[in-house]
């Protein structure tokens, strides 16, 4: 399992079932900032068929994070062989346009809503 944190957000990845948990808030400065959080999703794709993104703990992501894990989305979707799974909250209003807004890039997508 692999975790950090920063300043009103945490990050944590476990291998079984390979799922990625972010919760807080996210308001990283650029594209730049958000490398660690990249990694790491990488990092957990790289040798798996399947990734959950567990965001339903997270409040907000500014639009930097949002075109982060749109291209990662993107990258998934590219790999051609990949089940990628996003679950979000429906307590949480930015999630649901914006999360549904990634079916469009990767219509396989999985999106659960708890």
């Amino acid at each position: 399992m692999t975790d950090f944190s920063g300043e009103n957000y945490s990050v944590k990845c476990t291998d079984e079932p390979h799922t990625v948990t972010i919760e807080g808030t996210l308001r990283l400065n650029g594209i730049a900032e958000y490398a660690p959080i990249v990694a790491l999703l990488s990092n957990a794709a790289e040798d798996a068929a399947a990734l959950t993104i567990d965001l339903s703990g997270l409040e907000f992501l500014n639009s930097s994070g949002i075109a982060v894990l749109s291209k990662f989305v993107i990258e998934m979707r590219n790999r051609g062989d990949f089940a990628l799974t996003i679950i979000g909250s429906v307590a949480v209003p930015w999630q649901g346009r914006s999360l549904q807004n990634l079916k469009r890039l990767m219509p396989t997508l999985g999106l659960e809503f708890r």
